[in-house]
């Protein structure tokens, strides 16, 4: 450590400074594979500290790593370079709703859950919904482009955030977008910076759209015999007339790994499970369901069983929650990915799926967001099995290429981060990401930003997700 360094972050953020080992080892880690260790942490709590801070990595070249809540899947707030770990989740205070012009202003560490509970007192929604609602950070979220089960009706973060405050990469504070839906001065700089893992800029508040909250919701699980029908049921629902507000699908393994582990009365037989849900005005919803039913039979799938009281719909709901806590029960590490595919090839892919899972001898399970073909590939493996996760490396090496084949993408929701980078170019190519390279030595020529992220560096070719 560098005393100066020292010096200058301790006056800056005081006692939020930490610096003993056994605190930083718990911000080298995530929810995604790698140990590193910062050489300082920061928790900061106002913009003009981060100002500061940024300052100060500028004018040293230390690199620095913002992080929320570290619910990160795909190792994007990792400090891999060691440097600055700025420390968001403790700015949780500014959480302000402007209910007549539809949108809230909040600060990087409030819980995307308050967001969602502070919406609904007002009957408004805040729509992107990521499954770790709960206990992730908006920060977190807008540095991903998270999405959720909601992003088949109302799409992911960037299409709900109407403007940024950001620090950028020498410490000058600029805001992107306004309060209004409208704004096409200039160039898109808040999609450009949602979903840019920290690499571009740091946000410090955003303005988030809310919408009015529907009426009502309808849900409905379908069984299916085998997965193909489900994979092409998919499309067959979004081109009726109706767009559900979510639609999830549960493989086999994975509708067995719920009942397992909590006992729902679900079909154990069934090759997959589709939940879907309307929203709406009450009066239509039943006929919206009708609708998919009618388009359903079309191509021989007769199983539709409509949830006909709120407790049996939050049931059906609950057997998508209880698919990752069911799947670690094991002990053993869940490794999920969320490669992406056009909605015709989702039949394609759960085919790969299951063709890997046996050649490769490996608990695969599948499940995800079906409507906007998100899918989740999961795999249950002993970390302390270096065939086992040899195994899985070239498994989801495998299903990554596939996606990208198919005309899918690495990642939905989860991010690039450190995970995904030695195939980033395979779906980009060459040019591309020269190009997006470019954009980022332009807003960030020292390379402070969350260095280490997105792009491969030399002589990384492939998945490593344990290294010995």
């Amino acid at each position: 450590m560098n005393e100066t360094i020292l010096d200058q972050l301790a006056e800056i953020v005081g006692n939020r400074l930490l610096t003993d080992v056994d605190e930083r080892v718990s911000y080298g880690y995530d929810s995604s594979f790698g140990q590193y260790m910062p050489d300082y942490v920061v928790q900061v709590m106002a913009t003009e500290e981060v100002q500061k801070i940024v300052q100060l990595a500028n004018t040293h070249e230390i690199p620095i790593y913002p992080r929320g809540a570290s619910t990160s899947l795909s190792g994007g707030p990792l400090p891999v370079y060691g440097g600055i770990v700025m420390d968001f989740s403790q700015w949780d205070q500014q959480l302000d709703i402007f209910p007549d012009d539809l949108l809230m202003k909040v600060s990087p560490g409030v819980k995307t859950g308050d967001i969602h509970q502070l919406a609904e007192e007002h009957n408004l929604m805040y729509a992107p919904d990521p499954s770790s609602s709960i206990i992730c950070t908006i920060g977190g979220n807008l540095a991903e482009n998270a999405g959720g089960p909601r992003g088949v009706k109302y799409g992911v973060t960037k299409d709900h955030v109407l403007g940024l405050e950001v620090v950028t990469a020498e410490g000058e504070i600029i805001h992107t977008g306004g309060n209004t839906v409208k704004n096409v001065t200039g160039y898109d700089m808040t999609k450009l910076l949602i979903g840019s893992e920290g690499t571009l800029g740091i946000i410090t508040e955003a303005t988030l759209r809310l919408i009015p909250k529907p009426a009502d919701t309808k849900t409905a699980m379908i069984i299916f015999d085998d997965l193909y029908t489900a994979g092409k049921s998919i499309s067959k629902i979004l081109t009726s007339g109706v767009r559900p507000s979510k639609m999830e699908i549960l493989d086999q393994n994975a509708v067995n790994k719920v009942e397992d582990y909590a006992g729902l009365d679900l079909p154990r037989t069934a090759a997959a499970i589709l939940l879907v849900e309307v929203d709406g005005d009450a009066d239509v919803l039943m006929k919206e369901l009708q609708v998919i039913q009618q388009a359903l039979l079309e191509i021989g799938v007769d199983n539709v069983q409509i949830a006909s009281t709120k407790e049996e719909e939050a049931k059906l709901w609950q057997v998508r929650k209880l698919v990752s806590p069911a799947i670690v029960e094991s002990g053993y590490t869940k490794i999920s990915e969320d490669a992406t595919v056009p909605l015709s090839k989702i039949p394609e892919m759960f085919r790969k799926i299951d063709e890997v899972k046996q050649r490769y001898n490996l608990n695969i399970v599948v499940f995800g967001h079906a409507g906007d073909g998100n899918l989740h590939p999961t795999i249950n493996t002993n970390m302390r099995d270096a065939d086992e996760v040899s195994r899985v490396e070239d498994a989801v090496e495998e299903i990554f290429h596939y996606a990208i084949e198919l005309g899918g993408t690495l990642s939905g929701e989860h991010g690039i981060g450190t995970m995904k980078k030695p195939f980033f170019p395979k779906e980009t190519g060459e040019a591309g990401m020269l190009f997006q390279k470019a954009i980022k030595q332009a807003l960030d020529p020292k390379n402070i930003l969350n260095p280490g992220k997105i792009f491969p560096e030399a002589g990384e070719k492939r998945l490593v997700l344990k290294n010995d």
